[in-house]
C-alpha cells in the first residue's frame, strides 16, 4: 500500500543533536580534544571579561564555531552563522540545543579584539600541543622548517605611491585616477616597488613574489616548524614578505627549540645561507637543509650529508608542504580574508592548530 505524502511538521524533538551524531563520526574525537584544551583555557577566558553586566557569547563557543569555517572550507562568518542555524552537527560541536538561537555574524568583528588581546590563537595551540604531547606523537630530535607566501587582501590598484613620511600621495594624483569605484589603471613602464609604494588597503601587506618569472602580489610570509615523526606543526610564525623573511623566521623558530640534546632541522635549498648555517651550528643544531646546485658552493658540507640521518631528512621534509596545502586549500588561507599582521598571524596560527586536531584525530587511540 502506497504511503501519503504528509509533510507536517512535528512540533516537539525528543532526539538531542548528540544523538543523531554518528558514534563514528570523525568529529567527535577533534571535539573531545577541543573541548579538553578550551577547559584548560577557561582561566584565561575569565580575564578577559567583566565580572558585571550582560552575559556575552562564551568564547568557547566562538573557538569551536571558528574551527568548524576552517574544517569545512566556510568562506564567511555570516555564511557560517546560516550553516549553524540549520546545521545539527555544526549546531552539536559548537555547542547548542535544537531550539537555541544563533549569534548574529558581527559577534566575530566584535570578539575578534578581545582575542588577540589574549592571545587566545597560541594559548589554543599550545594546548592542542600539550595534548600531542601526552599522546606521544611529538618528535624532540628532528624537525623541518618551511615559508610559503600568503596573498593579502588588497588590490594592486591600492599600492599607490609614498611620500617621505610614508603616507600614499592620492591627493597629489590626477583626481579622475582614483575618484572612480574601480578605476582603470595602466602600470605599464611604472617602477613599483615596497620602497616607494604601500597599500592603502593593508598598510603592512609587502609586494612579493614566489620567484622568477612569477607575477609580483600583495603578501604576507607564513613559515611553519614541523617535527619529523607525525608531521605536526609546533611553532607558527607570520612576518611581512621582504626578501629574508624565511632564514630570518627559522632562526628565531630554532632558538625554540628544545636544548636537552642534539636536534636536526631540516629545510629546502632557500636556507643553504652562510649566516643560516652558522647559526644553527652555534645553537648546537645540525642544519640538514638541501644542498644548493645553482653553481655557488653550498654551505652543508660532508660532515653533514655522509650520516643517513640527512637522506632521511630530505624525504622527511617535504611532508611540511601538506600543511601548506592544507591550510591554503581547506582553511582558505591562499586568499587572506584579515587584514593587519596581526589579525592574519591570528588566524594562521589557528589555522595550525586545526590542521594538528585532524591529524591527531586518526594518530591518537580511539579511547582518547
Amino acid at each position: 500500500m502506497r504511503g501519503d505524502d504528509e509533510q507536517q511538521e512535528g512540533m516537539f524533538s525528543y532526539i538531542s543533536p548528540d544523538k543523531r551524531v554518528p558514534q563514528e563520526h570523525p568529529l567527535r574525537r577533534i571535539r573531545v580534544i577541543v573541548d579538553r584544551v578550551l577547559e584548560q583555557l577557561s582561566p584565561r577566558f575569565n580575564k578577559l571579561y567583566a565580572r558585571a553586566g550582560r552575559p556575552s557569547i562564551a568564547p568557547e563557543k566562538l573557538l569551536r564555531a571558528l574551527l568548524l569555517q576552517l574544517l569545512y572550507s566556510v568562506r564567511s562568518e555570516r555564511l557560517l552563522m546560516e550553516q549553524l542555524d540549520y546545521n545539527l552537527l555544526f549546531r552539536w560541536f559548537v555547542g547548542l540545543s535544537m531550539d537555541d538561537a544563533v549569534w548574529d555574524a558581527s559577534t566575530f568583528s566584535k570578539n575578534r579584539e578581545r582575542m588577540l588581546e589574549g592571545d587566545i590563537a597560541e594559548a589554543f595551540f599550545q594546548g592542542v600541543l600539550g595534548e600531542a604531547r601526552a599522546g606521544q606523537l611529538l618528535s624532540d630530535e628532528h624537525f623541518t622548517v618551511d615559508g610559503t607566501l600568503l596573498e593579502a587582501w588588497a588590490s594592486q590598484k591600492s599600492f599607490r605611491p609614498v611620500d617621505g613620511a610614508g603616507k600614499n600621495k592620492k591627493d597629489q594624483e590626477p583626481a579622475a585616477r582614483w575618484d572612480e569605484n574601480n578605476p582603470t589603471i595602466n602600470y605599464r613602464g611604472e617602477k613599483r616597488s615596497n620602497q616607494t609604494h604601500c597599500s592603502s588597503t593593508d598598510p603592512e601587506a609587502m609586494l612579493a613574489r614566489k620567484g622568477r618569472g612569477k607575477e609580483a602580489k600583495l603578501s604576507y610570509h607564513g613559515h611553519l616548524m614541523t617535527e619529523n615523526r607525525n608531521g605536526l606543526v609546533v611553532n607558527t610564525r607570520l612576518t611581512t614578505a621582504y626578501g629574508s623573511a624565511e632564514p630570518h623566521a627559522g632562526l628565531l623558530m630554532a632558538e625554540q627549540l628544545p636544548g636537552r640534546r642534539r636536534v636536526t632541522l631540516g629545510a629546502d635549498k632557500g636556507y643553504d645561507q652562510r649566516e643560516f648555517i652558522e647559526e644553527l651550528r652555534q645553537m648546537g643544531i645540525t642544519p640538514h637543509v638541501a644542498q644548493n646546485q645553482s653553481g655557488r658552493r653550498s654551505r652543508v658540507d660532508q660532515r653533514t650529508t655522509r650520516h643517513p640521518g640527512y637522506e632521511i631528512s630530505q624525504r622527511k621534509r617535504k611532508r611540511i608542504e601538506e600543511v601548506f596545502g592544507w591550510m591554503k586549500t581547506v582553511a582558505m588561507l591562499r586568499q587572506l580574508r584579515h587584514r593587519g599582521l596581526e589579525r592574519v598571524s591570528w588566524m594562521f596560527t589557528l589555522a595550525a592548530a586545526t590542521y594538528n586536531l585532524v591529524r591527531m584525530r586518526t594518530l591518537m587511540p580511539k579511547c582518547a
